[in-house]
């Protein structure tokens, strides 16, 4: 008897949540300073976005990570949620 594929669960479609073109942000805007453009890579738990999700390039989602973490370190951006800055 040939098993029927009834059982197999649908696929779940995972919505994308893109920022921007990833041509409209240059390596050189990615800046520690720059608190208004890395608050658009941080999701509402604090937490940096996903390279699927941001849209960047490998090689801007590294430097925006490594500009993100500084900026955290440096008071400019919270840690957490719960360190929300006013």
């Amino acid at each position: 008897m040939a098993k029927s594929n009834s059982s197999k669960k649908p696929a779940v479609r995972r919505v994308i949540r893109k920022i921007e073109d990833s041509s409209v942000i240059n390596v050189k805007d990615i800046d520690y300073k720059n608190v208004s453009i890395l608050k658009k890579f941080i999701g509402a738990r604090e937490k940096i976005m996903s390279r699927k999700d941001s849209g960047l390039s490998a090689k801007k989602q590294r430097k925006l990570q490594v500009e993100i973490k500084k900026a955290r370190i440096m008071g400019l951006l919270p840690f957490t949620d719960r360190h929300a800055l006013s």
